[in-house]
């Protein structure tokens, strides 16, 4: 019984940290936009942002797993968590000198810390009790993975996208007095929630210094990654992983300047419906939009994107039972296409919901690919999970394409490469359901 207990007990604590990185992942997402008009950039260099937030996935995910064969899952949360409040706190001095480079360092720290958290709380989640029940428990702490990120873009879009950015030539015009009341009033709008956020990532990892965890000891073989990367199909599924998240991104990040670049701002202030879906999720958050900037308004939205995620994962967890995961995955991706498609050839509130359903569909794509890459590998699924993270570096590389593409030839067309990304896990579903299991 005191065991049950104890495993009950750190599981509703892990679960507090897939909430927690899935929150700040996409809260990155609402400073893309905002950053473009402090910085006047163009999007391929605001996209730097992710590059330097998933490129942390790639550097840190192996190294992390070595820190924690030493030191443990407890130490190993604690110390994640630690990396995770410096990355928050580094915002404050670069919001404080307008310093871009400053803004890239903080991200790449904070996402170093999630990187130690993702892999030490996956497998601890999945070892947290029966083997039986290990799918379930993973299920349910990555669906408040997803209620953290359909939260985020919505305090991004209240805080962080709830005024308008003067451009340089406009704060050049001002009085010295109202330059400086601009440049704090602009600084506390990233600060304060970041502070906020860092202030609270602190003492949960004092609540986790002192709570008892179950002691869990996993060895893997020597020389793993060498036969893994002889694997075929786990390499197929890493880069499965790479273009997936690279297109979730992209298509995540770019969402508020999509919907901008076509006056989407105007049309929905002027529909009744729009306005009053959109004052009713401010109201929640204790906000409303008179005189609020069109970003923001429209980030409210993305709430869409990532709660179509939360919901499809819930159905795609009883379509996956009851059909072959590797064709589930095949049919989402080419229902993703689709929404892309309908997209790109449309305009208007069209054109908007059919993006927004594009992460219905991403749902079951990331776990889906992880257990896939994982059949038959037997005492090396540990290991492949290292490679498997240090795929997610595609958010960092895929988007800054994307961005490069839309300051060439725009948004319509920039969107193709996220659908190349799509048919590729199309394939990689399909290729799965012909390959044997082999170990």
């Amino acid at each position: 019984m005191s065991t049950n207990k104890s495993y009950k007990s750190a599981f509703i604590f892990l679960t507090t940290l897939f909430f927690l990185w899935g929150f700040i992942t996409v809260l990155v997402d609402s400073l893309v936009p905002r950053l473009k008009d402090v910085f006047e950039m163009s999007y391929a260099k605001t996209v730097l942002v992710q590059f330097a937030f998933f490129t942390a996935f790639f550097v840190v995910s192996v190294p992390a797993g070595m820190i924690l064969s030493r030191i443990g899952y407890k130490k190993g949360i604690i110390l994640g968590l630690a990396i995770m409040s410096i990355g928050c706190l580094l915002f404050y001095p670069a919001a404080e000198y307008r310093t871009f480079s400053v803004f890239l360092i903080g991200y790449f720290t904070l996402a170093g810390g999630i990187t130690v958290l993702q892999v030490a709380a996956n497998p601890y989640v999945a070892l947290l009790g029966s083997e039986e029940g290990a799918s379930s428990r993973l299920n349910l702490s990555q669906a408040f993975n997803s209620l953290g990120t359909t939260i985020a873009p919505v305090v991004g879009a209240l805080y962080l996208l709830s005024d308008s950015v003067k451009t340089s030539t406009e704060i050049e015009a001002l009085s010295e007095a109202d330059k400086k009341a601009y440049y704090i009033a602009e600084a506390s709008t990233v600060q304060t929630p970041f502070l906020l956020i860092a202030g609270f990532i602190a003492l949960l990892a004092v609540a986790f210094f002192f709570i008892k965890l179950p002691k869990i000891i996993e060895t893997s073989p020597k020389g793993g990654y060498v036969t893994l990367l002889k694997n075929k199909m786990m390499l197929l599924g890493a880069l499965g992983i790479f273009v997936y998240v690279g297109a979730e991104v992209s298509i995540g990040s770019f969402m508020v300047n999509y919907f901008d670049s076509m006056n989407l701002g105007t049309i929905v202030a002027g529909n009744d419906t729009m306005m009053s879906i959109a004052n009713t999720i401010a109201e929640v958050f204790g906000k409303d939009f008179d005189g609020k900037d069109p970003k923001s308004l429209l980030g409210v939205f993305i709430i869409f994107y990532w709660g179509g995620a939360m919901i499809g994962r819930f159905v795609g967890a009883y379509l996956t039972k009851i059909m072959s995961p590797a064709k589930v995955l095949s049919i989402f991706a080419i229902l993703a296409i689709a929404m892309i498609t309908i997209s790109i050839t449309t305009t208007g509130l069209v054109s908007m919901w059919s993006i927004l359903a594009v992460g219905l569909f991403n749902s079951i794509m990331f776990p889906t690919i992880f257990t896939l890459s994982l059949e038959g590998l037997g005492e090396l699924k540990a290991q492949a999970s290292g490679l498997l993270c240090m795929a997610i570096v595609g958010g960092a590389i895929i988007p800054f394409a994307v961005g490069a593409l839309i300051d060439g030839v725009g948004f319509k067309l920039a969107f193709v490469l996220a659908m190349v990304c799509y048919a590729y896990i199309m394939f990689y579903g399909y290729t799965k359901r012909k390959a044997p299991v082999v170990a």
